[in-house]
């Protein structure tokens, strides 16, 4: 895939009498790249949400990637709409984005810890299928 899109830039740049063509295809190209990559990190903090075991991780998992995620995002965002004044708010929205969520993020675990809320130590065995299912429950067992 990745020979098929440098053969595809080689050609671009080759027909293209002027560079500005391939410039404007680097753009998106780049654009494109940082947007996956975003979304990438936030597929995978919500794969951390559903999959680990308590709040704390679940947590840290959420304000991780989704902060990095976002940032990637709207910093392709930025690159692809070039230098105007959508790219002068992008980059406001991202400054904000950046000081807020890990900010919003330690406060809610504090609350949560100052709540009561105590992390799950030692090592973290997973649920079997049946205790999924609610057959332990059925039969009167608690977790």
């Amino acid at each position: 895939m990745i020979s098929t899109l440098f053969y595809a830039v080689a050609e671009v740049a080759k027909s293209s009498g002027s560079g500005y063509e391939f410039l404007h295809f680097l753009q998106y190209g780049i654009a494109v790249a940082c947007i996956s990559a975003g979304l990438l990190f936030v597929l995978g903090g919500t794969l951390g949400v559903l999959r680990l075991p308590d709040f704390f991780t679940r947590i840290h998992a959420a304000g991780m990637t989704d902060t990095l995620g976002a940032e990637l995002i709207l910093l392709g965002l930025i690159i692809q709409e070039g230098f105007t004044q959508l790219s002068l708010k992008f980059l406001f929205v991202s400054m904000f984005l950046l000081l807020t969520s890990p900010t919003a993020t330690h406060a809610v675990a504090n609350a949560a810890y100052q709540a009561g809320l105590k992390p799950r130590l030692g090592k973290y065995r997973a649920p079997s299928p049946s205790e999924i299912d609610g057959s332990a429950a059925k039969k009167g067992e608690t977790h």
